[in-house]
């Protein structure tokens, strides 16, 4: 946390359904005494075209400092890029230049389907002794999905990392707790079911990921399922907590087929078992069903559509973002079983599109989606993107493509940037990934 201050951010962009370009991997200036504040300043572009870029992370972070695992001389410094679509990992090399970030190797999807059996790679952890990275599915596109591990060093696909995965078969995003050897998972849904979009029919029915996945680290064993109801569809982003000595972590859940609610529910250890409760809960908000897509029209209201959270490095805040009510949040979560609300902002959304205030008279499209925090606290950065084909079904006349930085009180509140918005033509913007590091990159081995 008292790190420099960012100058630059990395940000995945994809080319919208229709356009010929290949996707690029962006350099956003966010030095606020530059000249070139909130421009793009670089880029490095993909050789293949329809990557579909998604999640990508950092080769090394604080846990590689681990005394049981321990690479003292790797350096945060290359980018693990998957496409979602393509199944190709590209590394990216953001030294010496970070505005001229250059393409060092490319692992085919070939390769790993052959050593892993896995397809769709979608987030990547750096751990201990190797970089983690999920995997929504087998190579047919069917189940079941899981995490597979690369060399540190070398970018060498190694393997398949279960051993053995009991009842696990949906998967989604991943987190452990070092201290306790434990792993967690959560579920989305196969890549047969999910690359086409929402599909109504799977949704109510409560065919997506509903569960969590409790894992022993070390052996590298399923343990336990965490089941959060069948009206729980889609739960997907973990976060949880910086300190090594704390059992506990925050998982989001897309929508509740009861009610279109949004909730956010924690992960903690009880007497010795693992447990999950729900702490925050999202209501949808009535809606003019001509301002809503075909989807939801019926509903006449919009879901909050909770797509990604973020926790602050000191495991004071959260951030929740509502990709479909266009509603940005934040939460004390000082004592975790217990959030207080203490912050909001809005900006686009299904039926409102709000304006940035930099150009109060655009009505935005999209909404709060793919959210990163400065190690400080003091800044957080989201985009409008969430994945094309869901792009298409919620916002069927077009999001745009924008990216917009918020400023964090040190007791709570937040507000918009009104110097900071960069939209970009032609690509569409998704997760961001800050220089030196950044809230959700690391785990701590030392408290």
């Amino acid at each position: 946390m008292q790190a420099p201050p960012e100058k630059h951010a990395f940000v995945a962009a994809l080319n919208p359904p229709g356009s010929k370009l290949n996707d690029a991997l962006l350099v956003v200036d966010v030095d606020p005494n530059s000249s070139t504040y909130g421009r793009r300043v670089g880029e490095v572009k993909l050789p293949n075209f329809g990557d579909e870029l998604h999640h990508f992370g950092w080769n090394a972070c604080s846990s590689a400092l681990c005394p049981y695992a321990p690479h003292p001389h790797v350096e945060r410094r290359y980018l693990v890029v998957p496409g979602i679509r393509s199944s190709r990992i590209h590394i990216i090399d953001t030294k010496p230049d970070p505005r001229k970030p250059e393409i060092v190797k490319i692992i085919e999807p070939e390769e790993i389907f052959a050593r892993t059996n896995y397809s769709r790679p979608h987030t990547i952890h750096c751990g201990p002794e190797a970089i983690y990275v999920s995997a929504l599915g087998n190579p047919n596109g069917d189940g079941p999905g899981g995490i597979f591990m690369l060399d540190c060093e070398t970018f060498e696909v190694l393997g398949q990392w279960e051993m053995n995965r009991g009842p696990q078969f949906l998967h989604y995003d991943f987190w452990w707790h070092l201290g306790f050897d434990t792993l967690l998972s959560s579920e989305w849904g196969t890549p047969n079911i999910i690359e086409n979009g929402v599909q109504p029919d799977l949704l109510l029915g409560g065919k997506y990921g509903h569960q969590m996945h409790v894992w022993d680290l070390r052996r590298r064993r399923h343990l336990q399922a965490l089941d959060l109801g069948g009206e729980q569809q889609m739960v997907l982003e973990m976060r949880p907590a910086h300190n090594p000595t704390k059992a506990y972590g925050f998982v989001s859940v897309v929508v509740s087929i009861k009610d279109l609610s949004a909730s956010i529910w924690l992960w903690h250890r009880d007497n010795g078992t693992w447990d999950i409760k729900k702490v925050i809960e999202i209501p949808a908000e009535p809606a003019d069903p001509e301002k809503l897509p075909a989807l939801l029209k019926g509903f006449k209201a919009v879901p909050p559509l909770v797509t990604d959270i973020n926790l602050s490095l000191d495991d004071k805040f959260l951030y929740v973002s509502c990709w479909g009510t266009g509603e940005f949040l934040q939460y004390d979560v000082s004592d975790p079983f217990n959030p207080i609300k203490t912050g909001s902002v809005r900006i686009g959304g299904i039926a409102n599109r709000v304006a940035h205030p930099k150009k109060p008279d655009q009505p935005l499209a999209g909404g709060p989606q793919m959210v990163e925090v400065s190690r400080d606290g003091k800044r957080i950065y989201f985009t409008n993107s969430l994945y094309a084909a869901w792009d298409e079904q919620f916002y069927p006349n077009g999001l745009g493509s924008w990216m917009v930085k918020l400023d964090a009180g040190g007791n709570g509140g937040i507000t918009l940037d009104e110097n900071f918005f960069v939209e970009s033509n032609d690509y569409r913007v998704h997760q961001v990934r800050l220089e030196g590091g950044d809230s959700s990159s690391d785990s701590y081995c030392f408290p």
